[in-house]
């Protein structure tokens, strides 16, 4: 199918699906979204049923309900026979998208990267700017940006990639130890590392150069992971055709490609190529070639080449594994190699959603859909804290937008599992967030 756009969407896989759905409701279930709104019916209503009526030689709009899908894919998650019911509703999406248009918030939210360049250049004025209650209220009542949603703050320190010009700039000239080339390692920090959350790159680097590995931070661009959540297709397609360009030559060569963001990495991996139907051999390439930070910290583990240099971290962390970790299908490797440090109670989190899920709680009529998803989280954090007594200091998530939307709920602070582990280390100050 062709939409006004000219973008390609594939309808094969899609309707190739269908006959595997048994109508069991089990998603429907487990679905945290339609547990608490009427405007979601389920996803097996808005995926697999609905799918039926969107045909290629049809220009009927899909149902608006499934805009209410927050692609979480817990459906994907618990579905007996394998159904793809996220990607069914993301293409759906897209449909009403070619059609009727996106609206400028949609637009804005999805453009993560172009927000982050144009704030870090002046950040404490953007942040002012973004962040004023008369800012916050204007955006509400004119783009629909929720006033309440815990957007986030540009890095007024200077950005990931400010700091590694400084870092190289200072050893210019200096002798470095011969490297050894089986040791090299690619990092991707996607854009909140970069313009929001620097720290959690630098933390990232140093456990990476702690295990003795050169770290290679090539040009990068967005995974494109919010604008395919708000139906631009065709846009995401070409951030993901540049990050192909610049990375498949790393995973061709062996060399690993490690993200700390899951959000990303499972983008690289699977979002965009499949919902894109880039099935090329550089794309391909690439995919095969990312790991999620934990998920490759797990084989050095498996290998025998973590370092276990750990010092004692004596609290208790509630720990949540958000939706996209999920969806990489690899356990929760972050709760196994956290589980090694002396001193450090780790309670994992059984709640299914924090409810943000990307940019889809930051729209004003989604907000409080996305807050009562994440009271089941967010009661799961009290009740630890609580049964503590006061040893709970922070949370951890591997998703960045989910530490906002934890934060938000629960007023604890919340850090990237590597952060804890730079901390283990020695390399890291939690509280203060800054290499030691």
């Amino acid at each position: 199918m062709h939409t006004p756009s000219g973008h390609s969407i594939s309808w094969h896989s899609v309707d190739h699906a269908l006959d595997a759905c048994i109508k069991c409701n089990i998603c429907t279930s487990y679905c945290p979204v339609s547990a608490v709104t009427d405007r979601f019916p389920g996803p097996k209503y808005a995926g697999p049923q609905a799918q039926r009526f969107r045909k290629p030689d049809q220009l009927l709009v899909p149902d608006d309900s499934v805009d209410f899908c927050s692609g979480c894919r817990v459906c994907n998650e618990v579905c007996p026979t394998g159904v793809p019911i996220a990607e069914m509703n993301a293409r759906a999406r897209a449909q009403i998208a070619a059609y009727r248009g996106i609206p400028l918030r949609n637009r804005l939210l999805g453009r993560n990267e172009l927000l982050g360049r144009v704030g870090s250049v002046m950040p404490a004025v953007a942040n002012f700017a973004l962040h004023n209650p008369l800012s916050r209220l204007l955006a509400d009542k004119v783009l629909g940006i929720a006033r309440e949603a815990p957007l986030p703050r540009w890095s007024e320190s200077g950005t990931l990639g400010d700091w590694l010009r400084r870092r190289a700039r200072a050893s210019f000239g200096k002798p470095r130890p011969a490297a050894d080339p089986a040791k090299r390692v690619v990092y991707f920090h996607g854009c909140a590392t970069q313009y929001y959350e620097p720290f959690v790159g630098k933390a990232a680097i140093a456990v990476l150069e702690h295990h003795g590995y050169e770290v290679i931070v090539p040009p990068q661009n967005c995974c494109g992971l919010p604008l395919l959540s708000n139906g631009e297709f065709g846009a995401a397609a070409g951030y993901h055709r540049r990050n192909v360009a610049t990375l498949a030559g790393f995973a061709r060569a062996g060399i690993p490609i490690v993200g700390t963001s899951t959000s990303c990495t499972l983008t690289l991996k699977e979002e965009a190529p499949e919902l894109l139907d880039m099935h090329e051999e550089a794309a391909l390439t690439l995919a095969q070639g990312v790991w999620d930070f934990f998920e490759w910290l797990r084989v050095l583990h498996e290998a025998g080449e973590l370092r276990t240099d750990f010092r004692s971290l004596p609290m208790t962390l509630p720990y949540h594994a958000p939706c996209q970790q999920r969806a990489h299908r690899v356990g929760k490797p972050a709760l196994e190699i956290l589980g090694l440090i002396p001193g450090l109670r780790v309670v994992e989190s059984r709640a299914r959603c924090c409810g943000i899920a990307g940019t889809y709680g930051y729209k004003t009529e989604k907000y409080r859909i996305a807050m009562d998803v994440g009271e089941e989280l967010f009661a799961f954090v009290r009740n630890v804290a609580c049964d503590q007594m006061g040893d709970v200091r922070y949370t951890a998530c591997d998703s960045e937008t989910c530490r906002w939307q934890l934060e938000h709920g629960t007023q604890l602070p919340s850090r990237h599992p590597v952060e804890i582990l730079a901390a283990a280390y020695g390399l890291y100050n939690l509280q203060e967030r800054k290499l030691t």
